[in-house]
């Protein structure tokens, strides 16, 4: 169950990050909206609402879920670098991944959201300086610092564990 849940492992992300790394992460966010298309853009509507595992979402869900969370995040980014150490908003994914568009509306939507929020957040990301990357916000569950290093981390592996949610289902229905 835990390899379906986490079929690339939990996040682990250095105390040290290199520049060499960061530049790595920010090519995987600049890159997945049109990975995530690639491998989703020929499934079925009954493709589209099989969940990827037991109790979980369907693939329709992660692909809005995906859109949802990395304008949360493309937000937090905005918010650090504007407040003093900001405790962001936190939201229940489980509620959003709930609500009718998440479970209805066409995959395109959250398609184009990505792709057009990825290349503004790779835009804004690139632009950053050592300073700004070493600046953090304050998760409200446990009050967490994350830096903007740390989130750029966090938000690669999103990406990458998501859509080995979605490849792990195609290549166990043999839909690929």
């Amino acid at each position: 169950m835990d390899k379906l849940k986490y079929p690339i492992g939990k996040p682990n992300i250095p105390t040290e990050i290199s520049s060499e790394l960061l530049t790595e992460w920010i090519t995987t966010l600049e890159l997945f909206p049109e990975k995530l298309k690639c491998l989703v853009s020929s499934l079925s509507e009954e493709q589209l609402n099989t969940p990827y595992r037991k109790d979980g979402w369907t693939i329709r869900q992660v692909i809005h879920h995906c859109a949802d969370s990395h304008h949360n995040s493309y937000t937090r980014f905005k918010w650090t670098l504007t407040e003093d150490n900001p405790v962001i908003k936190a939201y229940f994914e489980d509620r959003w991944a709930e609500l009718f568009d998440s479970k209805t509306a066409p995959i395109q939507l959250s398609l184009d959201a990505l792709k057009a929020l990825h290349a503004k957040w790779v835009y804004f990301l690139k632009g950053l300086t050592e300073e700004d990357l070493n600046k953090y916000f304050i998760h409200p569950d446990g009050n967490e610092k994350v830096n903007l290093k740390e989130n750029i981390g966090i938000y690669a592996w999103h990406c990458n564990h998501h859509y080995a949610h979605i490849e792990q289902l195609l290549i166990r229905k043999n839909w690929n």
